[in-house]
């Protein structure tokens, strides 16, 4: 894949974080550039919420960088990440179940007119985000009870809601872990078309199979240090796995490769 820039909308250095006596990161690097799918691959335990906690800001890093578009920043809480333009769609969905999907797209973000919700403006705003159909997976009304939804439905109605402060850099939790073969496939589609629009895709994921289909980088993480990053066009399903099992150490030449990069 070929970026107009070379400069990442997002870039960690050196991160670290600990709780107490254990190290959870230490040294961790990691970019992202626009219209970049980048899958954050490793065991259970390899540090990767508490990477996304960390980006997101619900748990600050100890020590390190964070750089946006080439500018340190800091990113102390959630409000942080939410202005720079990161978003996140996670495992639990966070979906308030007794509202519906225009309400579940704007929770926390209503539209008021004259200290009155205006139904109107968000019922119009949900539709243009144009989710709703896809993932081929209609859902019958925009004001059905979201408690009345498939999962692959629930999932359109939490990335809806994401997309709708038109993010620049978009985290995905284990996004197909509740959908079924043919949802899976049209939901990887959709990972395209958020590429196409320049949005830079950070995708957590244990399904090797969804990594190899859309990311373009790879980035394995081994008790809470790098240990690969690889190109997905030519790195094979079997390096990869190596890599997250310990059978290949590729921390000390990931730390050099940066080191090189950092130098051009």
């Amino acid at each position: 894949m070929v970026h107009v820039s070379t400069t990442p909308v997002l870039a960690l250095r050196g991160i670290c974080k600990r709780f107490g006596a254990v190290r959870a990161l230490t040294d961790v690097e990691l970019e992202i550039h626009a219209g970049e799918v980048v899958a954050l691959v490793g065991d259970n335990g390899a540090g990767k919420s508490t990477l996304v906690k960390v980006i997101t800001g619900v748990g600050p890093a100890d020590e390190g960088v964070i750089e946006w578009n080439g500018r340190p920043v800091r990113i102390h809480r959630p409000h942080d990440a939410q202005t720079l333009g990161i978003a996140g769609v996670y495992q639990d969905l966070a979906l308030c179940e007794s509202l519906d999907v225009v309400g579940n797209v704007f929770l926390g973000h209503e539209i008021c007119t004259a200290g009155v919700l205006d139904e109107v403006a968000m019922e119009r705003r949900t539709r243009e985000l144009e989710l709703m159909d896809t993932l081929s997976i209609r859902i019958p009304s925009v004001r059905v009870p979201v408690a009345s939804l498939s999962a692959g439905q629930r999932q359109t109605v939490a990335i809806s809601r994401a997309l709708l402060s038109d993010p620049k850099i978009l985290i995905l939790d284990e996004p197909t872990a509740a959908l079924g073969v043919e949802q899976t496939a049209h939901f990887l589609d959709l990972i395209e078309r958020l590429r196409e629009r320049g949005i830079g895709v950070l995708l957590i994921s244990h399904n090797l199979g969804d990594v190899k289909a859309v990311a373009d980088q790879v980035a394995v993480l081994r008790l809470g240090r790098n240990n690969g990053f690889f190109d997905v066009l030519t790195t094979s399903q079997e390096q990869i796995v190596s890599s997250i099992t310990g059978a290949t150490d590729n921390a000390i030449t990931h730390r050099k490769a940066w080191a090189w990069e950092a130098m051009l």
